[in-house]
């Protein structure tokens, strides 16, 4: 039988990135089953209850405590679990007590010491963040909202005064911005150029901005709005702030816009932003119908065909050089894992356009609904809840695709495993290392392995060094997201030939 221990740190605040890391790190110990270090709100509460992590203990947390959750197989595991957690906890204050740098505790002591500065980066539990942003707003700077768990009511609120004032609220759960060529959360490091993006879309900004530079060219800005911003209650404030911004950017010539799909209400408030604006624009709606758009925009329904609408993009044939379909007569699935929302998404639209059936956790319009039963063409993001309760996002640990990948491997009856790679400044320092180690212990050839890299070659953990670690690996590496679910899906329209 399984011991659960709970110790909650009263009054305790620490940013979410080192939470997940601190969790995954007490995961790893002997004998812990699951473990999580979270911040005591409702909502991450009823998380760790429905992962059976909860006890009395941690009922009694706020939402500005922190609470401390493992499972193990025996109780000193878990004791010695909560022990080595807490000395993780505590290593930013011994490293305050040897006079290191330690970031100001509040917004107006941040204010103090950087009194130019006119945007604040808000990461905080979401039940505070809507306080933190209007603070911000007030003190007139722009915000970016990385918090998740905000209320679609109060972003409307936030996003509302902040048209009247003539700032940008970007979020909540904005993962992604470029701005002044400065990257921020996760992100990657481009070239400046004349390209400017708006996306309620993370890894889609990343996606197009990396082929964009991959290609030469440069980005003037990248502006994360947040996946909720095109919705009817919100009305795509957060977009026409960055459409109207770009539009007076000299060093702005083009603009695209991404999203999931938008209320069709915004989406004719959009049009009519750009239809008043001089500048050349591309939309991609992922997985939305046929808009109609100004003379000066077109529609794409891929992020690649975004990118290519700006920039000359020829694409190398030659990473498909020996891929062929299986010899395994039960081989005819395609399973794809995805730690990017949108580059799942893309691969739906794909999928779909050359007649395949498609099931999702995060179905686009035309795709079914995933479930554990599920057979066929099955594109799961790994970003969803699900898999990530007390541990990181796929993208800062690629240890979360790990069972998923494996239960992939031994499917007789799946063709093709679609990886997504995504590098960049967040993301985990070396992914590829982790996706090779792990085959080479876990796979046999078969089924075949397709993955992109998202990333520059100015990356930490620079673009073609993944690729080449992939490629050693036996994995074959598409030019783009794009490229990688085309190639997939002719494999499973055609038998026997080579792509």
């Amino acid at each position: 039988m399984s011991i659960r221990l709970n110790s909650v740190r009263h009054g305790l605040f620490l940013d979410s990135v080192i939470l997940m890391r601190i969790s995954s790190a007490v995961s790893q110990l002997a004998n812990v089953e699951e473990a999580a270090v979270m911040m005591g709100t409702p909502a991450n509460q009823e998380i760790l209850s429905s992962s059976n992590l909860l006890t009395d203990d941690g009922k009694t947390a706020k939402g500005g405590d922190l609470i401390i959750s493992v499972r193990a197989s025996d109780e000193s595991s878990a004791s010695l679990a909560i022990k080595h957690a807490v000395s993780l906890i505590e290593q930013p204050a011994i490293l305050k007590e040897q006079g290191s740098d330690v970031a100001p505790a509040t917004l107006r002591a941040a204010l103090q010491d950087s009194p130019k500065a006119n945007l604040a980066l808000i990461s905080v539990p979401g039940e505070f963040a809507a306080a933190e942003a209007w603070k911000a707003l007030m003190a007139g700077l722009d915000v970016m909202i990385f918090s998740d768990n905000v209320s679609i009511e109060a972003e409307a609120q936030l996003k509302q005064e902040a048209r009247k004032r003539n700032r940008i609220v970007m979020g909540p759960d904005c993962g992604t911005a470029i701005l002044g060529g400065v990257p921020l959360a996760f992100a990657n490091e481009v070239p400046t150029g004349n390209i400017g993006i708006v996306g309620a879309s993370g890894t889609g900004i990343q996606e197009i901005a990396c082929l964009i530079a991959r290609a030469g060219f440069g980005i003037s800005h990248a502006i994360g709005v947040g996946g909720r911003d095109l919705s009817d209650l919100v009305g795509g404030l957060s977009t026409l702030t960055a459409i109207e911004w770009l539009d007076s950017d000299p060093a702005t010539e083009h603009i695209v816009l991404i999203s999931k799909p938008p209320s069709e209400k915004v989406v004719e408030v959009i049009a009519g932003a750009i239809s008043c604006s001089r500048k050349q624009f591309t939309v991609c709606f992922l997985g939305s119908g046929d808009y109609s758009f100004p003379d000066n925009a077109i529609s794409v329904k891929t992020l690649k065909a975004a990118a290519a609408s700006v920039i000359k993009m020829t694409t190398d044939v030659s990473w498909t050089e020996g891929l062929a379909d299986t010899e395994h007569a039960d081989a005819k699935w395609i399973r794809g894992l995805y730690s990017g929302g949108s580059l799942s998404s893309e691969a739906q639209v794909i999928l779909m356009s050359h007649g395949l059936e498609v099931v999702s956790n995060a179905p686009i319009m035309g795709a079914d609904t995933y479930v554990e039963s599920s057979i066929g063409h099955a594109l799961i993001d790994l970003g969803d809840d699900k898999y990530t309760v007390g541990r990181p996002h796929p993208m800062i640990d690629p240890a979360v695709r790990d069972q998923p990948l494996l239960d992939a491997l031994k499917d007789p009856s799946i063709k093709v495993v679609l990886l997504d790679t995504v590098i960049g400044y967040g993301s985990s320092l070396d992914p590829a290392t982790h996706v090779a180690k792990f085959l080479e212990k876990n796979w046999n050839n078969t089924p075949i392995i397709i993955s992109s890299v998202t990333g520059t070659e100015y990356d930490p953990q620079v673009f073609s060094r993944q690729v080449a670690i992939l490629q050693d690996a036996g994995v074959f590496v598409a030019p783009s997201n794009s490229d990688a679910a085309e190639a997939a899906a002719k494999l499973c329209l055609v038998k026997h030939e080579s792509v």
